[in-house]
């Protein structure tokens, strides 16, 4: 084949820093974003907090000063600090001395000219500042802390009169404790740690002695930790409760056939311990007040502490969709630094200057598109699923990304990007944006029905249903075709599982 020159015309696009950044803030969820804003803020001398008075002097006010002006002002300046200082030495050290050590990134390549118009003190959240108005750090984030479940024990056997070799097995026991409470190394791994440092002579007291001291912390506060699986957790706890005939039928059916309360056969329970239904629930109701993981009283390690990017009101009758105002600060261009650049000035650094002036700009203005795209699809999301919002998850649309981009002209990729790990505060409920986005099930009037609202009606069957005779996935299917939604026996047992319910099976209880 011939080589040759060929010149073609066509289009394309081009991913400018300025999109790139944008698009990087579009997809942060509220706490990331929280997180890049505090390193813009180190990072760039030019952004700077704004005050809701408004104080702060405007950039484009400095930019139509003379040169004369500001210079004059600068040199006022000196002087009033030299006079300061024959003052008050002291002071004007501690003054400077602050941030004397910071240390300014290196220059970040720009493609933008500087005749940009932009404003200065612009909010970064079109929201409002908190109805306290009192000033709080965006940056803040509550989260419960809690001691571990190690600490905890520890704590108690701290006070327990035990010799330095029992003190050592059970900081080795409780070492070995899970977020659970229950014993994360069998005890022969225990028990060969524990046998490095002692002669072959006393290894044969270590068992009795480690069974003792495992006892002991076994009964501390919460009772059942340390504990080798459930029968023994549940077991600790059942014997430290008064003794009667309950307890002791609940302490057989724990200790050798957990398996077969698990799997709700009732029949063969009653036809072993030689017991009716009524007393074989009362032994199931103690049991079930028992609680199989006592660790998790002290450790909650999966509790997410969700900050909402939208509140949606229903003021006179009529849904309001707002921004948080607490999830980003109010930013804007640190007018005194930016009076310092001059237009025509090369120096290193009036270049440094100009960039980060320029940086700052974009990072404002991406912050304010990212806030008017998210209430723009929080407002259009609303418009979709009023009757949610009035009637609650059997009244949801069906509802795809396609349809809002299609609402608002925007790419589906930047709706999914928008709905992301992005939250919304109604008066249901804290949800996520992905929550109100569901596929279809055709009706028997030729409409549609969402999957949220099917699996709505599901939950509410199963929860009106005779616990002895629960419903199976192919009467619930059945009862949804007689309110007109074609939902077949698998469908409902796929939605019946993602909302984490039993098969009938297993719902099945005595009374």
């Amino acid at each position: 084949m011939k080589q040759s020159l060929q010149i073609k015309m066509g289009q394309s696009l081009a991913m400018t820093p300025q999109l790139q950044q944008a698009i990087k803030l579009l997809q942060l969820s509220t706490l990331e974003l929280q997180t890049e804003i505090q390193t813009a803020l180190e990072s760039n001398p030019m952004l700077e907090m704004q005050d809701d008075e408004g104080s702060e002097p405007r950039e484009a006010d400095l930019a139509n000063e003379s040169r004369e002006t500001r210079e004059a002002n600068r040199e006022a300046e000196t002087a009033a600090a030299e006079q300061k200082q024959s003052a008050s030495e002291t002071e004007l050290v501690g003054e400077n001395t602050q941030g004397a050590d910071d240390v300014l990134p290196e220059d970040l390549p720009v493609d933008s000219a500087w005749d940009d118009i932009y404003d200065s003190a612009v909010p970064a959240s079109s929201g409002t500042a908190g109805s306290d108005g009192e000033s709080r750090d965006f940056t803040e984030f509550h989260n419960a802390g809690v001691a571990s479940i190690q600490d905890h024990l520890n704590e108690q056997i701290r006070f327990a009169p035990l010799s330095e070799r029992d003190q050592e097995i059970a900081e080795t026991i409780i070492d070995a404790v899970d977020n659970n409470g229950y014993l994360i190394d069998d005890v022969d791994v225990l028990l060969d740690g524990l046998n490095r440092d002692i002669t072959d002579v006393d290894q044969m007291y270590v068992l009795d002695e480690f069974e003792t001291v495992l006892h002991l912390v076994q009964h501390l506060d919460p009772p059942g930790c340390a504990a080798r699986d459930a029968s023994e957790c549940m077991g600790i706890q059942l014997s430290q409760l008064p003794e009667s005939e309950l307890r002791t039928l609940a302490m057989g059916i724990v200790k050798d056939h957990l398996d077969l309360l698990a799997a709700h056969d009732f029949a063969r329970l009653r036809r072993l311990f030689k017991i009716n239904d009524e007393v074989l629930q009362e032994a199931i109701t103690l049991i079930r007040s028992l609680n199989p993981r006592p660790g998790r009283q002290l450790v909650n390690d999966h509790d997410q502490y969700i900050v909402p990017d939208v509140f949606v009101k229903k003021i006179k009758g009529v849904w309001r969709v707002e921004l948080n105002p607490d999830i980003a600060p109010k930013l804007g261009i640190n007018a005194l630094y930016a009076g310092m650049v001059k237009r025509a000035d090369k120096s290193d650094d009036n270049n440094f200057m100009r960039n980060h002036l320029q940086e700052a700009r974009w990072f404002i203005k991406s912050l304010q598109s990212r806030n008017e795209t998210l209430l723009r699809v929080a407002t259009a999301i609303v418009e979709r699923q009023r009757s949610f919002l009035e009637y609650g998850d059997e009244a949801m649309k069906p509802l795809v990304l396609r349809d809002i981009a299609e609402q608002l002209s925007l790419h589906e990729s930047t709706i999914s990007r928008v709905t992301t790990h992005k939250y919304i505060h109604t008066p249901r409920g804290i949800f996520e944006f992905k929550y109100f986005f569901s596929s279809h099930v055709s009706t028997a009037n030729g409409g549609e029905c969402s999957a949220t609202a099917i699996r709505a009606m599901i939950k509410k069957f199963i929860a009106a249903e005779d616990c002895t005779k629960p419903l199976s996935d192919s009467k619930i299917a059945s009862t949804l075709v007689e309110e007109g939604i074609q939902v077949a026996r698998r469908t409902v047992a796929k939605y019946r599982e993602s909302m984490a319910i039993p098969p009938s099976n297993e719902r099945k209880r005595l009374n």
